[in-house]
Protein backbone atom coordinates (compact mmCIF):
# COMPACT_ATOMS: atom_id res chain seq x y z
CA UNK A 1 0.00 0.00 0.00
CA UNK A 2 1.49 3.33 -1.08
CA UNK A 3 0.66 6.09 1.40
CA UNK A 4 1.95 9.57 2.08
CA UNK A 5 3.69 10.19 5.42
CA UNK A 6 0.66 12.23 6.47
CA UNK A 7 -1.73 9.39 5.64
CA UNK A 8 0.42 6.92 7.58
CA UNK A 9 0.46 9.24 10.58
CA UNK A 10 -3.31 9.59 10.43
CA UNK A 11 -3.67 5.81 10.22
CA UNK A 12 -1.42 5.26 13.22
CA UNK A 13 -3.26 7.86 15.27
CA UNK A 14 -6.59 6.35 14.25
CA UNK A 15 -5.43 2.96 15.48
CA UNK A 16 -4.09 4.48 18.68
CA UNK A 17 -7.43 6.15 19.42
CA UNK A 18 -9.51 3.15 18.39
CA UNK A 19 -7.88 0.58 20.65
CA UNK A 20 -8.92 2.56 23.72
CA UNK A 21 -7.07 4.44 26.41
CA UNK A 22 -5.79 1.49 28.46
CA UNK A 23 -4.63 -0.51 25.44
CA UNK A 24 -3.04 2.54 23.83
CA UNK A 25 -1.18 3.54 26.98
CA UNK A 26 0.08 -0.01 27.31
CA UNK A 27 1.42 0.00 23.76
CA UNK A 28 3.13 3.33 24.40
CA UNK A 29 4.83 1.68 27.37
CA UNK A 30 5.97 -1.21 25.19
CA UNK A 31 7.67 1.20 22.83
CA UNK A 32 9.33 2.89 25.77
CA UNK A 33 10.80 -0.42 26.91
CA UNK A 34 9.00 -0.67 30.22
CA UNK A 35 9.71 -3.81 32.24
CA UNK A 36 7.25 -6.60 32.81
CA UNK A 37 4.88 -5.67 30.00
CA UNK A 38 4.24 -9.22 28.87
CA UNK A 39 3.40 -10.09 32.45
CA UNK A 40 0.90 -7.23 32.65
CA UNK A 41 -0.64 -7.77 29.26
CA UNK A 42 -0.82 -11.50 28.63
CA UNK A 43 -1.82 -12.50 32.13
CA UNK A 44 1.13 -14.53 33.33
CA UNK A 45 3.12 -13.42 36.35
CA UNK A 46 6.63 -12.73 37.49
CA UNK A 47 8.52 -15.98 37.83
CA UNK A 48 8.69 -17.42 41.32
CA UNK A 49 11.84 -19.30 42.17
CA UNK A 50 14.94 -19.68 40.07
CA UNK A 51 14.96 -19.01 36.33
CA UNK A 52 14.44 -22.07 34.15
CA UNK A 53 17.76 -23.66 33.15
CA UNK A 54 17.75 -23.68 29.36
CA UNK A 55 20.03 -24.82 26.55
CA UNK A 56 20.03 -23.20 23.11
CA UNK A 57 20.41 -25.60 20.22
CA UNK A 58 21.21 -23.63 17.08
CA UNK A 59 22.91 -20.24 17.35
CA UNK A 60 22.72 -18.88 13.81
CA UNK A 61 20.58 -16.05 12.48
CA UNK A 62 17.41 -16.75 14.45
CA UNK A 63 19.12 -18.31 17.44
CA UNK A 64 21.10 -15.14 18.01
CA UNK A 65 17.99 -12.99 17.81
CA UNK A 66 16.45 -15.17 20.52
CA UNK A 67 19.62 -14.99 22.61
CA UNK A 68 19.46 -11.20 22.39
CA UNK A 69 15.77 -11.13 23.31
CA UNK A 70 15.82 -13.84 25.98
CA UNK A 71 14.62 -12.79 29.48
CA UNK A 72 17.30 -13.55 32.13
CA UNK A 73 14.77 -13.19 34.97
CA UNK A 74 12.91 -16.19 33.54
CA UNK A 75 15.58 -18.06 31.60
CA UNK A 76 19.08 -19.09 32.63
CA UNK A 77 21.14 -20.14 29.60
CA UNK A 78 23.52 -22.83 30.79
CA UNK A 79 24.63 -24.40 27.48
CA UNK A 80 24.60 -24.00 23.71
CA UNK A 81 25.07 -26.47 20.88
CA UNK A 82 25.71 -25.90 17.19
CA UNK A 83 27.42 -27.93 14.48
CA UNK A 84 29.14 -24.84 13.08
CA UNK A 85 32.18 -23.32 14.84
CA UNK A 86 31.37 -19.91 13.37
CA UNK A 87 27.91 -20.00 14.94
CA UNK A 88 29.27 -21.04 18.32
CA UNK A 89 31.64 -18.06 18.24
CA UNK A 90 28.83 -15.83 17.01
CA UNK A 91 26.65 -16.87 19.97
CA UNK A 92 29.07 -15.18 22.35
CA UNK A 93 30.23 -12.20 20.29
CA UNK A 94 27.11 -11.43 18.26
CA UNK A 95 27.05 -9.49 15.00
CA UNK A 96 27.91 -6.09 16.35
CA UNK A 97 24.35 -4.76 16.08
CA UNK A 98 21.34 -4.39 18.34
CA UNK A 99 19.53 -7.40 16.87
CA UNK A 100 22.24 -9.95 17.69
CA UNK A 101 24.38 -8.69 20.55
CA UNK A 102 25.80 -12.03 21.74
CA UNK A 103 25.96 -13.62 25.17
CA UNK A 104 28.92 -11.60 26.42
CA UNK A 105 27.19 -8.28 25.90
CA UNK A 106 23.82 -9.65 27.00
CA UNK A 107 24.95 -11.31 30.24
CA UNK A 108 28.45 -10.02 30.91
CA UNK A 109 31.75 -11.78 30.32
CA UNK A 110 31.81 -13.63 33.65
CA UNK A 111 28.34 -15.14 33.29
CA UNK A 112 28.89 -15.96 29.62
CA UNK A 113 32.16 -17.77 30.41
CA UNK A 114 30.25 -20.33 32.49
CA UNK A 115 28.00 -21.43 29.60
CA UNK A 116 28.96 -24.85 28.28
CA UNK A 117 29.54 -25.28 24.55
CA UNK A 118 28.86 -28.37 22.43
CA UNK A 119 29.23 -29.16 18.72
CA UNK A 120 26.38 -31.70 18.75
CA UNK A 121 23.03 -31.54 20.55
CA UNK A 122 23.39 -35.21 21.46
CA UNK A 123 26.50 -34.46 23.51
CA UNK A 124 24.56 -31.70 25.23
CA UNK A 125 21.76 -34.12 26.08
CA UNK A 126 24.28 -36.56 27.54
CA UNK A 127 25.27 -33.81 29.99
CA UNK A 128 21.74 -32.58 30.75
CA UNK A 129 21.57 -33.98 34.28
CA UNK A 130 24.98 -32.66 35.22
CA UNK A 131 23.97 -29.23 33.91
CA UNK A 132 20.46 -29.37 35.36
CA UNK A 133 18.87 -28.50 32.03
CA UNK A 134 15.07 -28.25 32.16
CA UNK A 135 14.21 -27.00 28.67
CA UNK A 136 15.66 -26.24 25.25
CA UNK A 137 15.20 -23.57 22.60
CA UNK A 138 15.71 -24.99 19.11
CA UNK A 139 16.69 -22.61 16.31
CA UNK A 140 18.29 -24.96 13.80
CA UNK A 141 17.61 -25.59 10.08
CA UNK A 142 14.04 -26.72 9.42
CA UNK A 143 14.83 -30.33 8.53
CA UNK A 144 16.33 -30.84 12.00
CA UNK A 145 13.48 -29.38 14.07
CA UNK A 146 11.59 -32.66 14.50
CA UNK A 147 14.51 -35.04 15.15
CA UNK A 148 16.14 -32.68 17.64
CA UNK A 149 12.83 -31.92 19.36
CA UNK A 150 12.04 -35.64 19.64
CA UNK A 151 15.48 -36.31 21.13
CA UNK A 152 14.93 -33.55 23.69
CA UNK A 153 11.42 -34.67 24.58
CA UNK A 154 12.72 -38.23 25.01
CA UNK A 155 15.27 -36.77 27.40
CA UNK A 156 12.51 -35.23 29.51
CA UNK A 157 13.05 -31.62 28.43
CA UNK A 158 10.43 -29.02 27.56
CA UNK A 159 10.81 -27.67 24.02
CA UNK A 160 10.41 -24.29 22.37
CA UNK A 161 11.26 -24.68 18.71
CA UNK A 162 11.41 -22.06 16.02
CA UNK A 163 8.86 -22.03 13.23
CA UNK A 164 8.11 -23.70 10.86
CA UNK A 165 7.27 -26.40 13.38
CA UNK A 166 8.64 -29.22 11.20
CA UNK A 167 9.48 -30.09 7.60
CA UNK A 168 6.46 -32.40 7.25
CA UNK A 169 3.02 -32.72 8.82
CA UNK A 170 3.74 -36.29 10.05
CA UNK A 171 6.76 -34.87 11.87
CA UNK A 172 4.54 -32.24 13.50
CA UNK A 173 2.19 -34.96 14.71
CA UNK A 174 5.07 -37.02 16.05
CA UNK A 175 6.27 -34.04 18.08
CA UNK A 176 2.81 -33.41 19.53
CA UNK A 177 2.35 -37.05 20.48
CA UNK A 178 5.79 -37.28 22.06
CA UNK A 179 5.22 -34.13 24.15
CA UNK A 180 1.84 -35.43 25.27
CA UNK A 181 3.12 -38.92 26.08
CA UNK A 182 5.95 -37.45 28.15
CA UNK A 183 3.77 -34.70 29.71
CA UNK A 184 6.05 -31.92 28.47
CA UNK A 185 5.47 -28.48 27.02
CA UNK A 186 5.87 -27.98 23.28
CA UNK A 187 5.93 -24.33 22.17
CA UNK A 188 6.56 -23.00 18.67
CA UNK A 189 7.96 -19.58 17.84
CA UNK A 190 5.21 -17.88 15.87
CA UNK A 191 5.85 -14.76 17.90
CA UNK A 192 2.85 -12.78 16.66
CA UNK A 193 0.85 -14.69 19.28
CA UNK A 194 2.84 -12.71 21.85
CA UNK A 195 2.83 -9.37 20.04
CA UNK A 196 0.80 -6.77 21.91
CA UNK A 197 0.44 -4.85 18.64
CA UNK A 198 -1.24 -7.80 16.93
CA UNK A 199 -3.33 -8.60 19.96
CA UNK A 200 -4.64 -5.03 20.05
CA UNK A 201 -5.30 -5.13 16.32
CA UNK A 202 -7.15 -8.40 16.71
CA UNK A 203 -9.29 -6.90 19.46
CA UNK A 204 -10.51 -4.34 16.93
CA UNK A 205 -11.21 -7.01 14.35
CA UNK A 206 -13.10 -9.21 16.81
CA UNK A 207 -15.14 -6.23 18.07
CA UNK A 208 -16.67 -5.89 14.63
CA UNK A 209 -15.43 -2.34 14.11
CA UNK A 210 -14.05 -3.25 10.68
CA UNK A 211 -17.34 -4.82 9.62
CA UNK A 212 -17.38 -8.02 7.58
CA UNK A 213 -13.91 -9.15 6.53
CA UNK A 214 -13.93 -10.68 3.07
CA UNK A 215 -10.34 -10.15 1.96
CA UNK A 216 -6.87 -10.07 3.50
CA UNK A 217 -3.76 -9.32 1.46
CA UNK A 218 -0.44 -10.41 2.93
CA UNK A 219 3.00 -10.16 1.42
CA UNK A 220 6.72 -10.32 2.09
CA UNK A 221 8.69 -8.70 -0.71
CA UNK A 222 12.48 -8.50 -0.80
CA UNK A 223 15.10 -7.61 -3.39
CA UNK A 224 18.05 -9.98 -3.54
CA UNK A 225 18.74 -9.28 -7.21
CA UNK A 226 21.81 -7.10 -6.82
CA UNK A 227 25.28 -8.60 -7.53
CA UNK A 228 26.58 -10.75 -4.68
CA UNK A 229 23.69 -9.66 -2.49
CA UNK A 230 21.36 -12.36 -1.22
CA UNK A 231 20.56 -12.86 2.44
CA UNK A 232 19.83 -16.55 1.86
CA UNK A 233 22.89 -17.40 -0.26
CA UNK A 234 25.73 -17.43 2.23
CA UNK A 235 29.44 -18.05 1.81
CA UNK A 236 30.99 -20.92 3.74
CA UNK A 237 33.22 -19.59 6.55
CA UNK A 238 36.70 -21.11 6.56
CA UNK A 239 36.23 -22.31 10.15
CA UNK A 240 33.13 -24.29 9.17
CA UNK A 241 34.67 -25.68 6.00
CA UNK A 242 37.72 -27.00 7.83
CA UNK A 243 35.92 -28.34 10.90
CA UNK A 244 33.09 -30.06 9.03
CA UNK A 245 35.00 -31.39 6.03
CA UNK A 246 34.97 -34.95 7.39
CA UNK A 247 31.87 -34.74 9.59
CA UNK A 248 28.95 -37.10 9.07
CA UNK A 249 26.38 -34.47 8.19
CA UNK A 250 24.04 -37.04 6.68
CA UNK A 251 22.96 -38.09 10.17
CA UNK A 252 21.52 -34.57 10.54
CA UNK A 253 19.87 -34.53 7.11
CA UNK A 254 22.50 -32.67 5.05
CA UNK A 255 24.44 -33.77 1.97
CA UNK A 256 27.21 -31.20 2.31
CA UNK A 257 28.52 -28.26 4.30
CA UNK A 258 26.96 -25.96 1.71
CA UNK A 259 23.55 -27.52 2.25
CA UNK A 260 23.94 -27.13 6.02
CA UNK A 261 24.72 -23.43 5.68
CA UNK A 262 22.32 -22.66 2.82
CA UNK A 263 19.58 -25.05 3.91
CA UNK A 264 16.79 -22.58 3.06
CA UNK A 265 17.54 -23.01 -0.65
CA UNK A 266 16.91 -26.76 -0.92
CA UNK A 267 13.64 -28.67 -0.85
CA UNK A 268 14.91 -31.51 1.33
CA UNK A 269 16.16 -29.21 4.10
CA UNK A 270 13.82 -26.20 3.97
CA UNK A 271 10.29 -25.26 3.01
CA UNK A 272 10.93 -22.29 0.76
CA UNK A 273 9.33 -18.88 0.98
CA UNK A 274 6.04 -20.23 2.32
CA UNK A 275 7.70 -21.93 5.28
CA UNK A 276 10.21 -19.23 6.16
CA UNK A 277 8.11 -16.12 5.51
CA UNK A 278 4.57 -17.05 4.54
CA UNK A 279 3.93 -19.16 7.63
CA UNK A 280 4.24 -16.07 9.84
CA UNK A 281 1.70 -14.19 7.80
CA UNK A 282 -0.72 -17.06 7.35
CA UNK A 283 -0.59 -17.31 11.13
CA UNK A 284 -1.43 -13.60 11.42
CA UNK A 285 -4.32 -13.90 8.96
CA UNK A 286 -5.74 -16.89 10.78
CA UNK A 287 -5.53 -14.97 14.08
CA UNK A 288 -7.66 -12.20 12.58
CA UNK A 289 -10.11 -14.82 11.32
CA UNK A 290 -10.44 -16.51 14.72
CA UNK A 291 -7.85 -19.28 14.15
CA UNK A 292 -10.25 -21.18 11.91
CA UNK A 293 -8.76 -23.74 9.57
CA UNK A 294 -8.66 -22.87 5.86
CA UNK A 295 -10.93 -24.50 3.30
CA UNK A 296 -8.76 -24.60 0.17
CA UNK A 297 -5.55 -23.29 -1.40
CA UNK A 298 -4.20 -22.81 -4.90
CA UNK A 299 -1.32 -20.86 -6.36
CA UNK A 300 1.71 -20.40 -8.54
CA UNK A 301 5.33 -20.75 -7.56
CA UNK A 302 8.32 -20.43 -9.84
CA UNK A 303 12.06 -20.13 -10.00
CA UNK A 304 11.69 -17.09 -12.23
CA UNK A 305 14.93 -15.22 -11.54
CA UNK A 306 17.74 -17.36 -10.21
CA UNK A 307 19.52 -19.82 -12.50
CA UNK A 308 18.42 -18.23 -15.81
CA UNK A 309 21.37 -17.15 -18.00
CA UNK A 310 20.94 -13.55 -19.07
CA UNK A 311 18.53 -12.68 -16.26
CA UNK A 312 20.02 -10.54 -13.53
CA UNK A 313 23.75 -10.22 -12.81
CA UNK A 314 26.10 -13.05 -13.75
CA UNK A 315 26.48 -14.37 -10.22
CA UNK A 316 22.78 -15.37 -10.35
CA UNK A 317 22.98 -17.30 -13.63
CA UNK A 318 24.43 -20.51 -12.16
CA UNK A 319 22.56 -20.37 -8.84
CA UNK A 320 21.59 -23.96 -7.98
CA UNK A 321 18.79 -23.25 -5.48
CA UNK A 322 15.76 -25.52 -5.70
CA UNK A 323 13.15 -23.35 -4.01
CA UNK A 324 10.91 -20.90 -5.85
CA UNK A 325 11.93 -17.26 -5.80
CA UNK A 326 8.38 -16.02 -6.49
CA UNK A 327 5.22 -17.44 -4.89
CA UNK A 328 1.60 -16.33 -5.17
CA UNK A 329 -1.11 -18.25 -3.34
CA UNK A 330 -4.81 -17.85 -2.63
CA UNK A 331 -6.45 -19.39 0.42
CA UNK A 332 -10.15 -19.62 1.19
CA UNK A 333 -11.24 -19.36 4.83
CA UNK A 334 -14.71 -19.91 6.28
CA UNK A 335 -16.60 -16.84 7.45
CA UNK A 336 -18.47 -16.82 10.78
CA UNK A 337 -21.69 -18.01 9.09
CA UNK A 338 -20.11 -20.55 6.76
CA UNK A 339 -21.88 -23.52 8.32
CA UNK A 340 -25.24 -21.93 7.61
CA UNK A 341 -24.26 -20.63 4.17
CA UNK A 342 -21.15 -21.93 2.42
CA UNK A 343 -20.80 -18.73 0.40
CA UNK A 344 -19.63 -16.93 3.54
CA UNK A 345 -15.89 -16.99 2.87
CA UNK A 346 -12.88 -14.76 3.33
CA UNK A 347 -10.14 -14.89 0.71
CA UNK A 348 -6.49 -14.45 1.71
CA UNK A 349 -3.87 -13.79 -0.94
CA UNK A 350 -0.17 -14.08 -0.25
CA UNK A 351 2.83 -13.14 -2.34
CA UNK A 352 6.54 -13.39 -1.66
CA UNK A 353 9.03 -12.21 -4.25
CA UNK A 354 12.79 -11.82 -4.29
CA UNK A 355 13.31 -9.05 -6.84
CA UNK A 356 11.46 -5.98 -5.53
CA UNK A 357 10.74 -4.55 -2.08
CA UNK A 358 8.77 -1.41 -2.94
CA UNK A 359 6.14 -2.64 -0.50
CA UNK A 360 8.11 -4.80 1.98
CA UNK A 361 5.99 -6.95 4.26
CA UNK A 362 2.76 -6.79 6.18
CA UNK A 363 -0.94 -7.61 6.15
CA UNK A 364 -3.91 -5.56 4.93
CA UNK A 365 -7.27 -6.52 6.42
CA UNK A 366 -10.12 -5.25 4.27
CA UNK A 367 -13.41 -4.92 6.16
CA UNK A 368 -16.72 -3.60 4.90
CA UNK A 369 -16.43 -0.65 7.34
CA UNK A 370 -12.71 -0.15 7.66
CA UNK A 371 -9.17 -1.16 6.66
CA UNK A 372 -6.38 -2.32 8.97
CA UNK A 373 -2.73 -2.24 7.84
CA UNK A 374 -0.11 -4.15 9.82
CA UNK A 375 3.26 -2.88 8.59
CA UNK A 376 6.48 -4.85 9.19
CA UNK A 377 5.25 -6.12 12.59
CA UNK A 378 5.97 -2.72 14.15
CA UNK A 379 3.17 -0.40 13.10
CA UNK A 380 -0.60 -0.61 12.82
CA UNK A 381 -2.80 1.79 10.86
CA UNK A 382 -6.56 2.07 10.61
CA UNK A 383 -8.92 3.91 8.28
CA UNK A 384 -12.68 4.10 7.99
CA UNK A 385 -14.63 3.31 4.82
CA UNK A 386 -16.67 6.10 3.31
CA UNK A 387 -20.26 5.04 2.71
CA UNK A 388 -23.90 6.04 2.45
CA UNK A 389 -25.43 7.11 5.74
CA UNK A 390 -22.07 7.78 7.42
CA UNK A 391 -19.51 10.53 7.48
CA UNK A 392 -16.48 10.41 5.22
CA UNK A 393 -13.62 8.00 5.38
CA UNK A 394 -10.37 7.07 3.68
CA UNK A 395 -6.67 7.51 4.41
CA UNK A 396 -6.87 11.30 4.85
CA UNK A 397 -9.45 11.33 7.63
CA UNK A 398 -9.30 10.91 11.36
CA UNK A 399 -11.84 8.64 13.01
CA UNK A 400 -13.37 7.84 16.35
CA UNK A 401 -15.20 4.77 17.64
CA UNK A 402 -18.91 4.90 18.45
CA UNK A 403 -19.88 2.28 21.02
CA UNK A 404 -22.89 0.98 19.15
CA UNK A 405 -24.58 1.44 15.79
CA UNK A 406 -28.14 2.62 15.32
CA UNK A 407 -29.33 -0.86 14.37
CA UNK A 408 -28.04 -2.33 17.61
CA UNK A 409 -24.84 -3.78 16.19
CA UNK A 410 -21.32 -3.57 17.55
CA UNK A 411 -18.95 -0.63 17.60
CA UNK A 412 -18.66 1.48 14.46
CA UNK A 413 -16.24 4.10 13.17
CA UNK A 414 -17.01 7.72 12.36
CA UNK A 415 -14.65 10.18 10.71
CA UNK A 416 -14.10 13.88 10.27
CA UNK A 417 -12.19 15.94 7.72
CA UNK A 418 -8.76 17.08 8.77
CA UNK A 419 -7.72 20.62 7.89
CA UNK A 420 -4.07 20.02 7.07
CA UNK A 421 -3.83 16.36 6.10
CA UNK A 422 -1.67 15.56 9.12
CA UNK A 423 -3.07 13.95 12.23
CA UNK A 424 -4.33 16.20 14.98
CA UNK A 425 -3.58 15.48 18.59
CA UNK A 426 -5.40 12.49 19.96
CA UNK A 427 -8.81 13.31 21.34
CA UNK A 428 -8.20 10.96 24.24
CA UNK A 429 -4.56 11.73 24.90
CA UNK A 430 -1.45 9.68 24.32
CA UNK A 431 -0.13 8.21 21.09
CA UNK A 432 0.80 4.73 19.97
CA UNK A 433 4.53 4.12 20.07
CA UNK A 434 6.39 2.77 17.07
CA UNK A 435 8.74 -0.22 17.09
CA UNK A 436 6.84 -2.14 19.72
CA UNK A 437 8.06 -5.55 20.85
CA UNK A 438 7.70 -8.25 18.21
CA UNK A 439 6.92 -10.84 20.89
CA UNK A 440 10.16 -12.86 21.14
CA UNK A 441 10.80 -11.94 24.77
CA UNK A 442 7.18 -12.48 25.77
CA UNK A 443 6.99 -15.94 24.18
CA UNK A 444 10.10 -17.03 26.09
CA UNK A 445 8.84 -15.50 29.33
CA UNK A 446 5.54 -17.31 29.06
CA UNK A 447 7.24 -20.60 28.11
CA UNK A 448 9.32 -20.44 31.29
CA UNK A 449 6.38 -19.29 33.40
CA UNK A 450 4.33 -22.24 32.11
CA UNK A 451 7.10 -24.66 33.07
CA UNK A 452 7.05 -23.34 36.62
CA UNK A 453 3.30 -22.82 37.02
CA UNK A 454 1.50 -25.57 35.09
CA UNK A 455 3.27 -28.63 36.46
CA UNK A 456 2.58 -31.44 36.87
CA UNK A 457 -0.18 -31.72 34.25
CA UNK A 458 0.66 -29.98 30.99
CA UNK A 459 -1.92 -31.92 28.94
CA UNK A 460 -5.20 -31.98 30.91
CA UNK A 461 -7.56 -34.44 29.28
CA UNK A 462 -4.98 -35.19 26.59
CA UNK A 463 -5.11 -31.64 25.18
CA UNK A 464 -2.69 -28.74 25.69
CA UNK A 465 -4.00 -26.27 28.25
CA UNK A 466 -6.03 -23.62 26.45
CA UNK A 467 -4.56 -20.09 26.17
CA UNK A 468 -7.72 -18.75 27.85
CA UNK A 469 -6.71 -20.76 30.91
CA UNK A 470 -3.10 -19.65 30.87
CA UNK A 471 -1.76 -22.22 28.42
CA UNK A 472 0.78 -21.53 25.70
CA UNK A 473 -0.58 -19.18 23.05
CA UNK A 474 1.20 -21.10 20.29
CA UNK A 475 1.38 -24.73 21.36
CA UNK A 476 2.14 -27.61 19.00
CA UNK A 477 -1.47 -28.09 17.90
CA UNK A 478 -1.84 -24.40 16.98
CA UNK A 479 1.53 -24.34 15.22
CA UNK A 480 0.78 -27.51 13.27
CA UNK A 481 -2.13 -25.71 11.60
CA UNK A 482 0.28 -23.01 10.41
CA UNK A 483 2.64 -25.67 9.08
CA UNK A 484 -0.24 -27.39 7.28
CA UNK A 485 -1.16 -24.14 5.55
CA UNK A 486 2.41 -23.46 4.39
CA UNK A 487 3.23 -27.02 3.33
CA UNK A 488 -0.09 -27.56 1.55
CA UNK A 489 0.40 -24.28 -0.30
CA UNK A 490 3.74 -25.66 -1.49
CA UNK A 491 1.97 -28.81 -2.70
CA UNK A 492 -0.69 -26.77 -4.48
CA UNK A 493 1.98 -24.82 -6.36
CA UNK A 494 4.00 -27.94 -7.17
CA UNK A 495 1.01 -29.96 -8.43
CA UNK A 496 -0.89 -27.03 -10.03
CA UNK A 497 -4.00 -28.08 -8.10
CA UNK A 498 -6.62 -26.42 -5.99
CA UNK A 499 -6.34 -28.45 -2.79
CA UNK A 500 -9.14 -28.69 -0.25
CA UNK A 501 -7.98 -29.04 3.34
CA UNK A 502 -9.19 -32.10 5.26
CA UNK A 503 -10.10 -32.01 8.93
CA UNK A 504 -8.09 -35.14 9.70
CA UNK A 505 -4.89 -33.38 8.69
CA UNK A 506 -5.35 -31.09 11.69
CA UNK A 507 -5.94 -34.02 14.09
CA UNK A 508 -2.71 -35.01 15.88
CA UNK A 509 -4.06 -38.52 16.45
CA UNK A 510 -4.75 -39.15 12.77
CA UNK A 511 -1.96 -40.32 10.48
CA UNK A 512 -3.54 -38.44 7.55
CA UNK A 513 -1.36 -35.71 6.03
CA UNK A 514 -1.35 -33.69 2.81
CA UNK A 515 2.05 -35.08 1.76
CA UNK A 516 0.67 -38.63 1.73
CA UNK A 517 -2.86 -37.91 0.51
CA UNK A 518 -3.48 -39.95 -2.67
CA UNK A 519 -5.79 -37.27 -4.06
CA UNK A 520 -2.83 -34.90 -4.07
CA UNK A 521 0.28 -36.97 -4.70
CA UNK A 522 -1.29 -40.00 -6.40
Amino acid sequence: MVLTPEQEQIGKQNFSDAVGVSRRDFLAGVGAGAAGLGVAYFGYKELKGDPVRVAFIGTGDEGNILITQHPPKYMDIVAIADLRPSNRERAFNGDGNEHRVGLIKKLGAEKASKIKVYDDHRKLLDAKDELGIEAVVIATPLVTHAPIALDCLDSGLHVLTEKLMARTVPDCKAMIRKARDNNLLLAVGHQRHYSVLYDNANSLVQSGALGDIKYIRAQWHRNNSFPHADSWQKRIPAADKDALAKADLSSFGFDSVNQLINWRLYNSTGGGLMAELGSHQMDACSIFLGKVHPLAVQGYGGKNFYGIPGVGPKDKWDDDREIDDHVYVTLEFPGPHYEQNDRDKCVVTYSSISTNKFEPYGELVYGSRGTLFMKTEKEAMLWKEEGRGSLGGGPDQRLWIVSGSADGGGPVMEAYETTSGAAKASSTGGELAENVSRGYTEEMEHFCYAIRSQSPDYWPGGEPLAPSKGGLRCNGVVAMADAIMALTANLAMATHKRIEFKSEWFDPDSDAAPETDPEIVG
